[in-house]
């Protein structure tokens, strides 16, 4: 099985099923709702497979598929994952059919142009991650944009135009000077693999060289996490995308940015990483500060939790660039726990919109008595958030805090301050929500139902099981991890060596 194209037939299944969507007449709701939702069920299950047979040897990449695209430009067709791109491919996998789920009742707009969307866009994220040619990555990294523009300017909230339009003006600013630097890399390298390229431009470009191409694909991923302060897309894009937008952006497209940095940025250019380590650091720090402040600052539900997204990035952010093993590897699970978290906060959010129709603090109150079911999955996602010892959270934040103390205290000494705040903003909302005084409005709301607690219950058992055993997650990406890191203190020892 390990010659078997798993990559190719995940990348194919949400991209033929959105295909032949476009066959189905837009009257047929049911069949449109059932058949992306089956197949992105088969692509779930294609992952799950593909994991099983997942073995890798050190920081190689495994699954490796190469062919020939455009021979006169040595462009390939080729794909390639280690444990990190596999664990990003497992969540992509998991939270589409969730989107798709979530989104059964409340999409009644254009729902066959609506789940098109979300196959093409989980086409796109997968074929991101298991891209191996820098070309091909940012094929990908481009087309994953159209769908998540529509998703938002079409079927988002009064604003939608304009967060779409933000969203695109940002992202699109940030490709096109990365685009530039893969043009540069590959007219002195003469190819676009990308294992060729980690050999071969860290000893062949110029320190000089190395800072500016550092910069344009720095800028592009640190605009996609996003980093302080590229970050003032994201909070008009969560408010204005709908539920199954906003559990995709939180949960994976973020994630695109702090990947980059972990597969291309820093093994591409090591010297200049290490150089703007400081100020990386420092942004980071900001952020967490910031963006827990700024959620502290929000009635609105969901705003709030997309400046916690911020905060919680700047912790993924401040453990890769700690030049330590367990601050990588720690951000590498937060990257993960941030997208089971977050996504699921928005589900939740999502649940009580669809019945009200409002997300302000101030309008809800003693929904734990009229909700039990549904206060009592929202507050072991809050806990998850905040990183309560036993839930996911506290595994990632753990790791960042011990890894960055190591070698940057000042740093790791922001970082604890965003966790107290953390606790503070997302515990408040929960109050209010919750135990707050009770609304009569909502007196007679329906708990949650069982296609919601479908949706909600993997996020939860998740939450949990990587609280508790996080092992399997850690040892899958221990060696890509510690290739990075390796990168890294290859070249503070060049630079102490007289």
């Amino acid at each position: 099985m390990a010659d078997f194209p798993f990559l190719s037939l995940l990348t194919a299944i949400p991209a033929i099923g959105g295909l032949l969507l476009t066959l189905v007449p837009r009257s047929d709701d049911k069949v449109i709702k059932g058949a992306a939702l089956v197949t992105s069920l088969v692509a779930f299950v294609v992952s799950i497979v593909m994991w099983t047979r997942f073995q890798p040897v050190g920081a190689e990449l495994v699954f490796v598929e190469d062919h020939v695209w455009v021979d006169q430009l040595n462009i390939h067709y080729k794909l390639g994952i280690d444990g990190i791109a596999l664990a990003m491919i497992l969540l992509t996998t998991l939270l589409s059919p969730i989107a798709i789920l979530c989104s059964w009742n409340s999409v009644v707009k254009q729902p066959k142009g609506f789940f098109l969307s979300l196959l093409f866009l989980e086409a796109g994220m997968i074929g991101v991650f298991g891209a191996s040619d820098l070309f091909l990555f940012y094929v990908y990294w481009e087309l994953m944009l159209i769908p998540m523009a529509l998703l938002i300017g079409i079927w988002g909230g009064p604003r939608r135009e304009y967060a779409a339009i933000k969203f695109v003006l940002y992202t699109m600013a940030g490709s096109l000077l990365m685009f530039l630097a893969i043009l540069y890399c590959w007219l002195h390298a003469g190819t676009f693999d990308v294992q060729a390229l980690q050999a071969f431009l860290p000893q062949n470009i110029p320190f000089q060289v190395q800072m500016w191409l550092f910069g344009a694909f720095g800028l592009s991923f640190a605009i996609k996490v996003p980093m302080f302060p590229f970050h003032t897309w994201l909070p008009d894009a969560h408010v204005e995308a709908p539920t199954a937008g906003s559990v995709i952006l939180a949960g994976v497209l973020l994630k695109m940015g702090t990947y980059g940095f972990l597969r291309f940025a820093i093994p591409f250019f090591p010297t200049a990483a290490v150089a703007c380590t400081p100020i990386i650091l420092m942004l980071a720090a900001i952020g967490i500060v910031y963006g827990s402040l700024m959620s502290m600052a929000q009635t609105d539900m969901k705003k709030l939790i997309a400046y916690s997204s911020v905060a919680h990035l700047g912790f993924v952010m401040l453990g890769i660039f700690s030049g330590t093993q367990e601050g990588a590897q720690g951000g590498v699970a937060q990257m993960i726990n941030h997208g089971i978290s977050t996504g699921a906060l928005f589900l939740l959010v999502g649940v009580i919109y669809d019945r009200t129709h409002i997300r302000g603090l101030a309008d809800f109150g003693g929904l734990a008595k009229t909700m039990p079911i549904y206060a009592t999955l929202f507050m072991i996602i809050t806990l998850s958030s905040i990183g309560l010892p036993g839930l996911n959270g506290f595994v990632g934040e753990f790791l960042v805090l011990l890894g960055t103390f190591q070698t940057h205290p000042i740093a790791s000494i922001f970082a604890a301050m965003g966790v107290v705040l953390g606790a503070v903003y997302m515990l408040t909302m929960y109050r209010h929500v919750f135990f707050g005084p009770e609304n009569p409005r909502w007196k007679d709301l329906p708990d949650v139902s069982p296609r919601e607690l479908v949706t909600l219950l993997p996020l939860v058992a998740l939450a949990v099981l990587l609280g508790v055993m996080p092992g399997p997650l850690l040892r899958m990406t221990e060696a890509p991890v510690a290739n990075v890191v390796k990168s890294l203190h290859a070249v503070k020892v060049v630079e102490v060596t007289p």
